[in-house]
C-alpha cells in the first residue's frame, strides 16, 4: 500500500488565520484532500481532526506541521505524542520550522537518537516561555491592580434614588422583578447589592 504524506494544521482559535501554516504544507507538495486542520485552543485540547488523522496512520506515512507546538500544549503531551506517531505507529514526523526534526531523513540509531534529543530541548524550551509568559501576566495584572486598575465587567451603576427604591421594596410597595428592572441589572446582581447596602446602612449607624 502506498505511503501518504499527512499535513496538521492547529490554530487556537476559530479566527486565526490558519493560512502559514497551509501556503507552508501545500509547498511540500502534500495534496490539500490529506490535509487536516484543527481550530481548538490549547485549554480545550480534544482535536477531532488530529485524532481522525492518527486512525488512518500507518506504518511509513509522514505528518508534516509547521511548528512543533501543533503536536501539544505542554512538554509531556508533545512528547507523548511523538512516541505515539514513532514508536506505535511506525510513521515519520517533519517539523518545518526546525530542519533537524525529521525522522523521515535519519532512520538509523544515530539519526532518530540526535532527532530525540533535539525534540526534548525543544519542547522543554516551547513550556518554559509559556510558563514564563504566564508568570509575566500574572505578576503584570497584580502591578496593575495595586496601581488600582479594575479588571472584568464594570461595576453596574445603581441609580440615585436605590436608598428610595430599597424602602419601598422593604415595604412591599415593588417586587423585585420591578425593582431589579428599575435599576436595569439582574435579580441575583440586585440581591448582592441589597446586601453590600444593609452592611453599609448598618455600619453607619455603628459608627453614629
Amino acid at each position: 500500500m502506498e505511503n501518504i504524506t499527512y499535513g496538521y494544521v492547529r490554530v487556537s482559535s476559530k479566527d486565526q488565520n490558519i493560512e502559514r501554516q497551509l501556503i507552508a504544507l501545500k509547498n511540500a507538495g502534500i495534496s490539500e484532500k490529506h490535509i487536516y486542520i484543527d481550530r481548538q485552543s490549547g485549554k480545550n485540547f480534544d482535536r477531532p481532526a488530529y485524532k481522525s488523522m492518527l486512525k488512518k496512520l500507518k506504518s511509513g506515512d509522514i505528518i508534516v506541521t509547521k511548528s512543533i507546538d501543533r503536536l501539544g500544549r505542554n512538554y509531556e503531551e508533545i512528547m507523548e505524542q511523538w512516541r505515539i506517531i514513532t514508536k506505535v505507529k511506525g510513521a515519520d514526523i517533519v517539523i518545518q520550522d526546525m530542519p533537524l526534526l525529521d525522522t523521515s531523513k535519519t532512520r538509523d540509531l544515530l539519526g532518530t537518537f540526535i532527532s530525540d534529543l533535539v525534540l526534548q530541548l525543544l519542547s522543554f524550551v516551547a513550556q518554559n516561555e509559556r510558563e514564563t509568559i504566564r508568570q509575566r501576566q500574572a505578576e503584570g495584572i497584580a502591578a496593575a491592580k495595586m496601581r488600582g486598575v479594575r479588571f472584568g465587567k464594570p461595576r453596574s451603576a445603581l441609580p440615585q434614588n436605590f436608598p428610595e427604591l430599597y424602602q419601598r421594596w422593604r415595604k412591599k410597595q415593588l417586587t423585585i422583578h420591578e425593582f431589579a428592572e428599575i435599576c436595569n441589572i439582574g435579580r441575583s446582581t440586585l440581591y448582592t447589592k441589597i446586601s453590600e447596602y444593609e452592611k453599609q446602612q448598618s455600619i453607619k449607624i455603628h459608627n453614629f
